[in-house]
């Protein structure tokens, strides 16, 4: 929370410049095409990682596939996962975002230059128009980060909670792939006691294609996408144990 802050403070003398351009070309969409937007919205998070020593590395980008869309499904750790996905996918990519957190200062400009879709947890039949919406934009070739735990735990440690199921209804509808990304030590950027420099793991998954969970309940499809997760976790926390105790 602490950098958080700090990274805010030291780019408000940015401000002035940087938030009318982001409501600028978020407004006009037939003046400024996907592509670009989209490259603002990295700028914008390559000035926070400047700011906050913040490193971030993509594993696995051969698992993307190069044509249609997809929806990514990373565990959740904090304000960061999001920027790091963003920072490390190189194609345009949207996020459904809780509507209550994506209104303020910046996040509102951020969201809208990525065409992101904002869901009403407390109006269920916004809700479903969303899914309904995001699954018919996948069909046509749109990314999607979408965070199945829907929150998280200040200072989580890499820890996971439980999915839930409906957000899973977008792949059943959509029937493209999901991409399980997993997220290492992203809690630290702006949810933890952390001050100093951090580095961040972003990876990207083998797709799990509508084949394999096509005749698979919701339920069963949220199991299978945070054991995979759970299993990347494993892997890479069990291997920097590992090389810690060597030294």
């Amino acid at each position: 929370m602490i950098k958080f802050i700090y990274v805010i403070l030291m780019n408000l003398f940015r401000a002035p410049y940087m938030i009318p351009k982001m409501r600028k070309e978020a407004d006009n969409p037939e003046k400024y095409n996907e592509e670009e937007r989209y490259q603002l919205a990295k700028h914008c998070v390559k000035l926070m990682k400047r700011t906050g020593v913040i490193s971030t590395k993509a594993y696995g980008l051969e698992n993307l596939p190069q044509d249609g869309g997809y929806i990514m499904y990373p565990n959740h750790q904090g304000k960061y996962d999001a920027l790091g996905i963003v920072h490390t996918h190189k194609k345009p990519c949207s996020i459904v975002m809780d509507k209550a957190k994506s209104n303020t200062v910046l996040v509102k400009e951020f969201i809208d230059l990525l065409g992101g879709k904002r869901l009403d947890k407390k109006d269920p039949r916004q809700a479903l128009g969303i899914i309904n919406e995001v699954a018919e934009e996948v069909k046509n070739g749109k990314r999607f980060i979408l965070f199945p735990e829907g929150g998280y735990e200040f200072n989580n440690r890499n820890t996971l909670g439980d999915f839930k199921p409906g957000c899973f209804k977008i792949a059943l509808k959509s029937k493209m792939p999901i991409i399980p990304v997993a997220l290492i030590d992203s809690y630290k950027v702006f949810n933890s006691y952390w001050i100093g420099p951090v580095k961040t793991q972003v990876h990207y998954l083998a797709p799990i294609l509508y084949e394999e969970y096509k005749n698979l309940r919701t339920v069963e499809i949220a199991d299978l996408v945070k054991s995979r997760i759970q299993e990347k976790l494993d892997e890479i926390l069990h291997y920097s144990e590992n090389l810690n105790n060597c030294y």
